[in-house]
């Protein structure tokens, strides 16, 4: 084993990748490409798929349909458009005296690596076609000349970059697991390892690279994973342990007396799922350290009324309370709302947002600051220097704002933090609620309230358009009101997608010309979408034609039709929240979404949005078919990706790791015990920064 004898563990794990053998200068340029620039980035550079090269056969022994290896020389390419616009590559590969076909379909770039006279491995499933093997997409590997197929065993495949060949980047991660591994410390604890069956991190790591074989590598996948998530769900618990025990807020308890002044103001029956909501956060609110709690709900589910609560329990003991909502439209209306549902109460309400001008602005801050406000409403702008409150008790986030110590400090006075609520219409998928949410309590709200009616919808054909147009009008006539949603403000080169202009203008002269129709989109200052907003509140507009602005926060009741154009453009959770726009009031509500390109993705999104109301349940099929990059970035919250874990794969995992993490916080709350610092170390490592541990270590 070439190692320098003089050189600590740490050190030798530090080696500059370009000394390690196989690499030279010119190979480091290209390795740090990947993000590979010391031998311990080669460790932990973990393999995309395997090829099983245990199943590597002669093409007289190939079976339809089993997965197997096939190694044979080029003998043949052959390139073609199909006439439908699709291209076709087809590569005859020979071995000996037997044949077998390769073909790919509209994968031009395949092409480039072929010529005749190579030696390749194919990985697949043969099927016969007219007394010849072919392979459909089969994965390939170019053998250097004279290599051997490596045959009986398990190949790791990595990611490349150009001017690195597949066997070049084996043969350098595989050295350098064979040199190095033996220097990666052992974190977890002997015993837990034992525990757990786990192996040990060199062991895990020789196996992940150069699998014995399959249930060896499902050992070592599933000791990195499960690593993965503990050391997350550890943080996310440290940091809640930190802002439980370590900050001081006001008791706020929900007497008798202030429960039944609160109630009287709300002349409806409240669900089950509110009374629990409210009892969690009523439990919360009477604790001496800040509450922090995720209040999610689906559609319609009542969320402004628990919020309400809370915001009176902290008024009833002569706090301020403060809502903060992503945009001025959603802060105009939750005052409009809270003015609505408050009108019997004396409690003082008040918008701070960034479009107020100087006078108005200060003459807002001197009324937070002298206690003559109750309940502040704005946007960020809550979050500046000169918002002076005279005496916070809660904050209510609203739609997912991730708080950090900064904001944090911004609104701590006197050392005193409120508590916080932070509030979605979003359902959350569970897996990521148990990560980009899981130091906050959570309380769900299903069930809707009383009187609600259900919505309709349906997946529009473009010959029956006039059908649903005349429905449309029918309701109308009636005294209903409805929305047309189109993906974009303007015409664009996307011929195919309506935009809002074009829908105004086809329906002003058209379908709808005999109607009061109104345009809402982004680029409108706020006068200009409050003053839209207010007519169609008041019944004055019988139509908005808009963006997907409206698809959180909008509440005018006798909206009760929806036409949504390019639905193929809108995920499923973004398509649920716009349908509820029409579910508010006492008459039920018809939504139908047309697409003009129906992929097949975009075609089981429509068909998953149709077929369901249920907001919990959409959003485990959205996150299912889109995966949670595009659903919830990880990086958008401040957190490092995942190297190895995938929310969508990995649920069960998280579900065990999430348990001991919690197992283990419960027993040593701080991580504190001498067998568990060095995982404490590698957890403030990773993570101290994203979630603001700096104080724990």
């Amino acid at each position: 084993m070439n190692t320098a004898p003089n050189h600590s563990p740490d050190e030798q794990l530090l080696t500059p990748i370009q000394y390690l053998k196989g690499v030279g200068p010119q190979r480091a340029e290209l390795l740090e490409r990947l993000g590979l620039r010391r031998a311990i980035d080669l460790l932990f550079f973990f393999p995309r798929d395997y090829q099983d090269m245990s199943e590597l056969r002669a093409i007289p022994q190939l079976e339809e349909n089993v997965p197997i290896s096939v190694c044979g020389v080029v003998d043949e390419i052959d390139e073609r458009n199909t006439g439908t616009g699709r291209s076709m590559l087809g590569v005859l590969i020979r071995q000996e005296t037997q044949f077998l076909r390769a073909l790919w379909f509209n994968q031009p770039h395949m092409r480039q690596k072929f010529s005749v006279g190579q030696r390749v491995l194919l990985s697949g499933k043969p099927r016969l076609n007219s007394l010849r093997w072919e392979m459909t997409h089969p994965r390939v590997e170019v053998l250097a000349a004279g290599e051997d197929p490596p045959s009986g065993r398990i190949l790791p495949t990595y990611s490349l970059t150009e001017g690195l060949t597949q066997p070049a980047l084996r043969r350098i991660v595989g050295e350098s697991v064979e040199r190095f591994a033996e220097f990666v410390e052992e974190v977890l604890p002997e015993s837990f390892l034992a525990e757990k069956n786990l192996p040990t991190i060199a062991t895990a790591l020789r196996q992940i690279h150069s699998p014995s074989d399959n249930e060896q590598l499902n050992r070592a996948r599933h000791r990195f994973i499960y690593q993965e998530l503990l050391f997350m769900q550890l943080a996310l618990g440290l940091r809640r342990h930190r802002l439980q025990h370590d900050q001081r807020s006001p008791i706020l308890s929900a007497t008798a007396k202030i429960d039944a002044r609160i109630r009287r103001l709300f002349p409806f029956e409240l669900t089950a799922d509110q009374q629990l909501a409210i009892a969690e956060i009523s439990h919360d609110m009477q604790c001496e350290h800040p509450m922090n709690r995720l209040l999610q709900g689906d559609v319609g589910s009542g969320k402004t009324v628990v919020a309400e609560y809370a915001m009176l329990l902290a008024v009833a003991h002569k706090h301020q309370a403060a809502l903060m909502a992503p945009t001025e439209l959603l802060a105009r209306q939750h005052v409009r709302t809270l003015a609505r549902d408050l009108r019997a109460s004396r409690v003082r309400i008040s918008l701070l947002t960034g479009s107020l001008s100087a006078s108005q602005r200060r003459a807002v801050l001197e009324q937070i600051a002298a206690g003559e406000i109750d309940l502040i409403i704005g946007t960020h702008a809550l979050l500046q220097a000169s918002v002076q409150f005279q005496r916070l008790g809660l904050v209510i986030i609203d739609e997912q704002h991730r708080f950090g110590v900064n904001q944090r400090a911004a609104l701590r006075q006197a050392g005193i933090d409120p508590h916080y609520l932070v509030m979605t219409a979003t359902p959350i998928p569970r897996t990521i609620s148990m990560t980009l949410f899981g130091d906050l309590d959570v309380s769900t709200l299903k069930q809707t309230p009383p009187g609600r009616q259900a919505v309709h919808t349906y997946l529009g054909e473009e010959g029956q358009r006039e059908k649903w147009w005349e429905f449309f009008r029918k309701k109308l006539r009636e005294g209903r009101q409805g929305y047309v949603i189109a993906p974009l403000i303007d015409d664009s080169n996307d011929l195919e997608v309506l935009s809002v202009e074009s829908a105004y203008e086809n329906l002003s002269n058209g379908e709808l010309e005999a109607f009061r129709i109104g345009v809402l989109h982004g680029r409108q200052t706020t006068d200009e979408k409050e003053a839209v907003m207010q007519a169609f509140n008041d019944g004055e507009l019988q139509v908005l034609v808009a963006t997907s602005v409206v698809e959180v926060g909008i509440d005018v009741p006798n909206a009760t039709l929806m036409t949504i154009e390019g639905g193929q453009r809108f995920g499923l959770a973004q398509l649920h929240q716009l349908r509820g726009r029409v579910s508010r009031g006492s008459h039920p509500g018809y939504v139908c979404v047309y697409a003009s390109a129906k992929s097949e993705d975009a075609l089981h999104r429509l068909q998953a949005f149709v077929r369901t109301n249920d907001g919990f349940q959409l959003a485990e099929s959205d996150f299912q078919m889109r995966g949670p990059g595009d659903l919830f970035s990880l990086k958008q919250h401040g957190l490092p990706p995942f190297r190895i874990a995938d929310l969508t794969r990995d649920g069960d995992i998280l579900e065990e790791a999430r348990a001991d993490a919690q197992h283990l916080l419960g027993a040593t709350p701080n991580l504190d015990t001498e067998a568990w610092q060095p995982v404490k170390q590698r957890v403030l490592l990773r993570y101290g920064n994203a979630m603001d541990l700096g104080d724990v270590g």
